[in-house]
């Protein structure tokens, strides 16, 4: 069933994934972040889907959460809901992903990026956190990633102050892997997805998760996590192959085992 608020497409082993609400600037409204995670999900369960892109328009990522969804609820409403349950979902998806961000990215749609493995900027881009306007705070991990990626006093500048940074701060703050001429930017993103989807997709899972667990661990704890992740490595097909492929002079075949 094809969503409302999304269009899907796959490219080879690259499942894409286009925010689409023009009319709204891509609000994630309620609706769209069930068909998100839905289709993020699906992707993640395809075998033939090795590396997932996100994008939204050419002007616009996404501008945050839609306000009318929220304005009136209560506290009770909010804890009912648990919107934030499927964020986490978003984070628990195993394949890489790679966001393409052009125009506005702000709020839950700079904390959609963020959840991204890669983000690739267009010139265009802005990336924000401006609920504090609106007389509330991040509350999908903005606090948490935006401070871990650029640092304590931008991050605070960012959410007491609701100050945007336009890509090229954003890459400078190590927000960003690059940045890219906005009419090639969802291309550039494309074409890391699709470099990423040649490597062993078992190796590509777990190597994800080494890296995120350094955010929520020790450095000795992560490095034996990230020793018992390699080791493990070696009961899967795709090992012996990618050596023997080096040793041999030839193109690996991964099937991902």
């Amino acid at each position: 069933m094809q969503p409302n608020h999304l269009i899907l497409r796959r490219e080879g082993a690259v499942g894409v994934v286009q925010l689409h609400r023009p009319d709204a600037m891509n609000a994630l409204s309620l609706e769209l972040m069930i068909e998100l995670v839905d289709a993020l999900e699906a992707y993640d369960r395809d075998g033939d889907i090795r590396c997932i892109v996100v994008t939204g328009g050419p002007k616009v990522f996404a501008a945050g959460a839609d306000i009318r969804d929220m304005a009136e609820a209560t506290v009770a409403e909010m804890v009912r809901r648990n919107q934030f349950a499927r964020w986490e979902r978003i984070r628990n998806i195993s394949k890489p992903v790679v966001a393409a961000v052009c125009g506005y990215a702000l709020g839950g749609g700079c904390e959609l990026a963020m959840l991204a493995d890669i983000i690739v900027a267009s010139e265009t881009a802005q990336f924000g956190q401006p609920e504090i306007n609106i007389g509330v705070m991040p509350g999908a991990g903005g606090t948490q990633r935006l401070t871990r990626a650029v640092g304590k006093s931008l991050a605070m500048e960012m959410v007491l102050n609701g100050r945007f940074i336009g890509a090229r701060e954003a890459l400078s703050a190590g927000l960003v892997s690059r940045v890219v001429a906005a009419e090639t930017c969802l291309t550039e993103a494309m074409r890391i997805a699709e470099e990423i989807s040649r490597r062993a997709p078992v190796a590509l899972r777990l190597a994800k998760q080494a890296v995120l667990a350094a955010y929520d661990t020790t450095l000795s704890a992560g490095l034996l996590h990230e020793r018992a992740l390699f080791y493990s490595l070696f009961a899967t097909e795709d090992q012996k192959e990618g050596m023997a492929a080096f040793i041999g002079k030839r193109k690996a075949k991964y099937e991902g085992k």
